[in-house]
């Protein structure tokens, strides 16, 4: 049966926990939000994707949220608890680090475990989906994506002028340049041009109407000039990559026995996440102890700043396992030895446990 005490102490880190989470989440979805705007004007991303690519976005955000959201609330909630001086009271009455901790617990393991099941499975699947939504948006752009009296650049790397936009992938007052491989510049006017398709998925054609063509090195007089009443330009769509090469989209699975040093730090990052939420919790309880009236806020600043240092660890050690600079053995263990050492040792130092030690061998 749950003590009234440990009811408390877990209501007041919940509630914290969804108010810091839901905060984060909504900055950062709002600034992903304008980001996609800015793609769909573009013609980068169909218009129908947007929730899709928002929602993924959101859950791998969640992989980060949830460990700093836990962190700050437990520093929040305890920090409240320390300037009403609910905590000296609770102290006085002989509760322990250990009937802190207890409704704490409560709150990280299934946090943790959620933290795991993103990092190792949603998280990866959501990046591949964004990547192939991505690809699936640039192969079906192209002449759409167009706007009127404005330059832009096509998937081979032409340059496409159109005075009027007649419709999708319709245009009129056409220019278009290109280069070739062997350093010919080819030029093309016309009065109407419009994209069709073919019988390549990976091919379309520029079909342009009633123009001129030029073909010739810059600088020489070797150009070849050529009136038309119908031109068909083929150009290839960008390739449907398989995003699941990349270490960042593989399933965990995959990545299991893969003797790639990407792949090896991209495993180890991924257990690192749910084992550094627990550790952020027990770390938060000695960094929240604060003297009465101070301040629920006296020092998140410092947490954020072992957060952050915690962080910059971890990415660090990936990138040393990257350039294989640490053995898999180490891994990211050492990061996680650190922190949780410097936490035990701020629990001694607050509890006291080094005075008895020097008074035992003082008797």
């Amino acid at each position: 049966m749950l003590r009234i005490l440990d009811r408390y102490i877990f209501r007041e880190v919940i509630q914290t926990w969804l108010g810091v989470t839901l905060v984060l989440l909504l900055i950062l979805l709002t600034n992903q939000f304008a980001r996609v705007l800015g793609d769909v004007a573009k013609g980068r991303l169909p218009k129908d994707a947007v929730f899709d690519v928002i929602g993924l976005t959101a859950l791998q955000y969640l992989t980060v949220l949830i460990p700093i959201g836990l962190f700050l609330s437990i520093m929040l909630a305890l920090g409240r608890l320390y300037r009403d001086s609910e905590m000296p009271a609770m102290l006085a009455c002989r509760v322990g680090p250990g009937g802190i901790y207890r409704p704490i617990t409560w709150a990280m393991l299934p946090l943790a475990v959620a933290v795991g099941w993103l990092s190792m499975d949603i998280g990866p699947q959501a990046l591949s989906k964004i990547e192939r939504i991505g690809v699936e948006a640039r192969r079906q752009a192209d002449l759409a994506s167009i706007e009127p009296g404005t330059f832009a650049r096509g998937s081979d790397g032409a340059v496409v002028y159109a005075e009027r936009v007649l419709g999708p992938g319709v245009v009129e007052n056409v220019f278009l340049q290109r280069r070739s491989d062997n350093g010919q510049v080819e030029v093309v006017i016309a009065e109407r041009g419009e994209q069709r398709d073919s019988d390549d998925p990976d091919t379309r054609y520029f079909v342009l109407r009633n123009g001129r063509r030029y073909v010739g090195i810059p600088g020489t007089a070797e150009f070849q000039v050529m009136e038309f009443a119908e031109h068909g330009i083929p150009y290839q769509l960008p390739g449907a990559e398989n995003t699941e090469s990349k270490p960042r989209a593989k399933p965990t699975m995959a990545l299991f026995g893969s003797k790639d040093s990407f792949d090896i730090a991209e495993l180890h990052f991924r257990i690192a996440v749910p084992i550094a939420t627990i550790i952020l919790a027990i770390l938060a309880v000695p960094l929240s102890r604060s003297q009465p009236r101070q301040g629920r806020y006296g020092k998140l600043a410092i947490g954020l700043l072992v957060f952050i240092v915690y962080f910059n660890l971890l990415s660090a050690g990936k990138t040393w396992l990257e350039s294989e600079k640490l053995t898999p053995l180490v891994g990211l263990w050492w990061v996680h030895g650190l922190m949780l050492g410097f936490g035990l040792a701020m629990i001694a130092l607050q509890n006291g446990v080094h005075r008895r030690i020097f008074r035992s061998r003082v008797v």
